[in-house]
């Protein structure tokens, strides 16, 4: 069970001593797994638990709201995503202002020492923290040597799964911005090899205007609250996975439909092997699904009524059906 802590003050006085890494985690890339494994290991090697300290919100989000980038991932997918890579807790700092006025070494002391008893500390090349940003890797070190803990600087990593070199002889590394990059242009299947998973949204199915039922083709609607970068416009094959664990193949549509007007952007799946003799008991309404992308078939086209989308919309599911069946 992974420990999930919200404050240090939560943290139990006897829990330690640590291994401690540092991050936003944003889409728990490869990159970001790279530095949790070593993490882990670490923490085997000594015997003692491991810690990923994350934030929430977003530090963007807190000193540039009107630029600040769209997540990744909810704070709930992050969590998960942190447990998948064998962490033992997770303390989830609350990120405010007066979090970000601390100096690194006070942040190192309060946080790092007094409430996770860190002995050693794993850190990717490119950790800042600290007020405005004055802390790097080199301070961490100094840090270490002056209090008595163990610094590990964990190199880049390419998606070609490997990590990147000085010589730049390697391909992009991995990042959060790569991702959202991916994601904007529809490409969710480079998105997903910097990921090491499909991309994926998560909200509550609530009720929409019903055009894709009369048509035949009903979907889950997801509610415009959901959590998960939106990827662009367009149809994707994909999964829906149910609040029960069930994975169904659906046909995702991403955007504000060009048939009709007055149609907001949303992100709706179509359940392509529904159980017909039940039909009527599925019933997606009012639950928290996950809506997780495989692949892009085409963008989002204006067509000439409605027979003419019904009959794409037939293509579609038939498309999506053959690669999800396939892959």
């Amino acid at each position: 069970m992974v420990h999930i802590w919200n404050d240090p003050t939560e943290v139990p006085g006897d829990f330690g001593p640590t291994v401690v890494t540092i991050g936003n985690f944003d889409g728990v890339h490869r990159g970001h797994q790279h530095v949790l494994a070593q993490l882990t290991n670490t923490a085997k090697r000594h015997h003692i638990p491991s810690v990923a300290v994350t934030f929430d919100p977003h530090p963007a989000q807190v000193h540039r709201p009107e630029s600040a980038p769209e997540l990744i991932m909810g704070l709930q997918d992050k969590l998960d995503a942190l447990g998948e890579t064998g962490v033992d807790a997770v303390l989830v700092m609350k990120y405010t202002l007066d979090l970000a006025s601390m100096t690194p070494i006070e942040f190192v002391r309060q946080i790092l020492l007094d409430a996770l008893h860190a002995e050693h500390v794993v850190v990717g090349h490119d950790l800042r923290f600290g007020a405005g940003n004055v802390g790097d890797v080199v301070t961490m070190q100094e840090l270490g040597e002056q209090l008595g803990f163990g610094v590990q600087v964990v190199n880049e990593y390419g998606a070609g799964g490997f990590p990147v070199h000085d010589d730049g002889d390697s391909d992009r590394r991995c990042s959060s911005t790569w991702v959202r990059e991916a994601l904007s242009e529809g490409d969710v299947v480079t998105a997903a090899a910097v990921l090491g998973r499909p991309h994926r949204m998560r909200g509550e199915v609530v009720h929409g205007a019903a055009r894709g039922r009369n048509l035949g083709f009903p979907t889950a609607n997801l509610s415009h609250d959901s959590t998960g970068y939106v990827p662009a416009d367009g149809i994707y094959a994909g999964w829906l996975i149910d609040q029960s664990g069930t994975r169904w193949p659906a046909a995702i549509s991403v955007g504000s439909n060009p048939t009709f007007d007055g149609v907001s952007r949303q992100v709706e799946a179509h359940v392509i092997d529904r159980p017909e003799e039940n039909v009527e008991d599925f019933d997606l309404y009012g639950q928290s699904v996950a809506v997780e992308f495989t692949q892009r078939l085409r963008g989002m086209v204006a067509y000439r009524g409605p027979e003419a989308l019904v009959e794409q919309m037939c293509l579609d599911v038939a498309q999506a059906h053959e690669l999800l069946t396939q892959g």
